[in-house]
């Protein structure tokens, strides 16, 4: 899965691993991503969306009609 959202687009950031001597090595920092599925009344259907942990704290909050216009508005298919 990859580890990007579809509401926010937030997606991985990159940085270094320091070690107890100072060593720097590449790493990967991912943003919280669930799979979670809504029911969108005016389709009349479920749509599965890829949220961090924010956006799910969005929708609550904006309803899932908004959030997917929102979606839909960045071009992402839904």
């Amino acid at each position: 899965m990859s580890a990007h959202c579809q509401l926010t687009g937030a997606r991985p950031g990159f940085g270094n691993k320091i070690s107890h001597s100072h060593r720097r090595t590449s790493r990967r920092f991912d943003p919280n991503v669930q799979r979670k599925r809504y029911w969108l009344p005016s389709e009349g259907r479920n749509v599965r969306l890829t949220l961090s942990t924010k956006a799910i704290r969005t929708i609550d909050i904006i309803g899932i009609e908004a959030a997917v216009a929102r979606i839909r508005a960045r071009g992402v298919r839904v």
